[in-house]
């Protein structure tokens, strides 16, 4: 049997067809991710523009065309920070019905953290009864998960969702390219501010109990790291990256003008607006843990809903 699972964000519109055979472990059989940049403008406006619906649009038709040509029997669609936060979001579900023939769900922050657990631990390694801390940076908002893995299981013991994203904290407080000291200021201080009442890891310092980035952000920063063109997700599953490298690789794009920015070998041009925001609330966080490395999934909310289909 073979899944599908879209999770509509406000950056990226992310596709995961996945087929899980009689004993064996779930596997990718398509991947599929476009920035359609939903969210643009929502957090001034609280409403979503033509512009970015039609964008939405020309992305989710081309989404249920491989999902009836690869034959999917189960379809979960998902929207989160932006769908919860704007007006409009009427008009995307009903689309989504006449596509896909199901109800998209409108996460709540908290499932939204759940989901990214579930997913981002599947496919690595952890010592058993481990502390694990997942996080997620969204285009609008930040999700902070700590659990650990009893049984085989994965079991959250913390969650929270925060109000800061790459896109809407480049809406905010970057207005210049490249952004002023006093503006990536302004990005750490929001960060700190934000996670202040994350709560403390106990061991942060191995590979194995490096906090786990998922999603855009993390990715592509791991993706620069590496030089990978083009991108290649399994070189970025797992990958560790130490606190250092990262912040000198966030440093080096805050230096270059957006052009420049975007052609960087490994960066996704129509993330490199937004980047350095993103790589700031990663880097106010694991300060914030006092982290020593990071570890990178590449996986995430849709990897936990198909989990969720095949049971």
């Amino acid at each position: 049997m073979k899944v599908a699972t879209i999770d509509i964000g406000t950056n990226t519109v992310l596709l995961l067809i996945a087929e899980r055979p009689a004993g064996e472990s779930m596997h990718a059989v398509r991947e599929r991710a476009k920035i359609t940049r939903l969210g643009e403008g929502v957090d001034r406006m609280r409403r979503f523009s033509p512009e970015a619906i039609s964008r939405t649009f020309e992305c989710l038709e081309d989404y249920a065309r491989v999902v009836h040509e690869l034959g999917v029997e189960r379809v979960a669609v998902v929207g989160t920070s932006a769908m919860r936060d704007a007006a409009g979001a009427e008009e995307i579900q009903l689309r989504i019905r006449e596509l896909f023939g199901v109800d998209a769900r409108v996460l709540t922050g908290m499932e939204e953290a759940r989901l990214t657990f579930r997913g981002a631990v599947s496919g690595l390694a952890f010592d058993e009864h481990a502390e694990i801390a997942v996080f997620d940076i969204g285009g609008g908002s930040t999700e902070v998960i700590i659990g650990r893995i009893d049984g085989g299981e994965a079991r959250v013991v913390f969650s929270a969702s925060y109000d800061v994203g790459s896109v809407r904290l480049t809406e905010r407080l970057l207005a210049h390219d490249p952004p002023t000291k006093a503006e990536r200021d302004a990005l750490r201080e929001a960060g700190k501010d934000a996670f202040a009442r994350v709560p403390p890891l106990h061991e942060v310092n191995s590979a194995k109990s490096a906090p786990i980035g998922v999603a855009g952000t993390m990715t592509t920063l791991a993706s620069v790291s590496l030089g990978l063109v083009p991108y290649d997700g399994a070189r970025v599953q797992g990958h560790t990256m130490l606190v250092s490298e990262l912040r000198e690789v966030v440093e080096q794009l805050a230096s270059m003008n957006l052009e420049t920015r975007k052609r960087v070998p490994g960066m996704e041009p129509k993330r490199a607006d937004v980047i350095i925001a993103g790589g700031s609330l990663a880097l106010a966080l694991l300060d914030h843990w006092q982290a020593r490395c990071t570890r990178i999934s590449d996986r995430g909310v849709r990897w936990g809903l198909a989990e969720e289909l095949f049971c």
